[in-house]
Parts: structure tokens; sequence; C-alpha cells
């Protein structure tokens, strides 16, 4: 891969690790450094979702549990699908 100064990634924050760059832009806004970016292009490759359908009656229950959460219903719903199947994993396989 070629390097020259115009390919280098370069940062505002100088920060070299995640959590570094989280502090600086907990403390920072892009309004006061946009002058200092410049465009770029980069793919994005994000993992496919995948849709079910369910029942109405059984969404406004989940949708209800999840209010009271304080979190969506897609989360609930991932997190009791991902908790069941651990269960099932689990447990011993009877024959």
């Amino acid at each position: 891969m070629k390097k020259d100064k115009e390919t280098d990634p370069t940062t505002i924050s100088k920060a070299s690790t995640m959590e570094e760059i989280g502090t600086f832009w907990d403390s920072h806004s892009l309004a006061d450094l946009w002058d200092q970016t410049h465009e770029v292009e980069f793919d994005v490759r994000a993992q496919r979702r995948r849709r079910i359908t369910i029942d109405p009656e059984l969404y406004f229950k989940v949708e209800a549990q999840a209010r009271t959460r304080g979190i969506l219903p897609e989360t609930l719903v991932n997190m009791w699908l991902s908790e069941r199947l651990n269960e099932i994993r689990s447990a011993p396989i009877s024959l």
C-alpha cells in the first residue's frame, strides 16, 4: 500500500485509542474544527438485518415491556431470543 502525505489518515484529536477519541469529542465540537476536515470516501459493509413478523397483539405486549425497561422493542426481542437460545444450547440433550 502506497503511503504519502495526501493519503495518510490523520486525526484532529491526535488520539491513539478509542477512549482518547471519545474523551476528545466529549469536550470538542466539530463545528469549531470544520476547517481542519477533508472529504473522504469509504465503503460500509453493514450486516444485513432480517425481519420477522409477529402477531400485532404480541407486539403491543412486547412494546409495553420494552417501554417499562426504557429500551426499544427490537432490543428487547433480541435480548429475549438470545437468552432463550443460550438456555436451549446449555440444556442437556434428551433422547
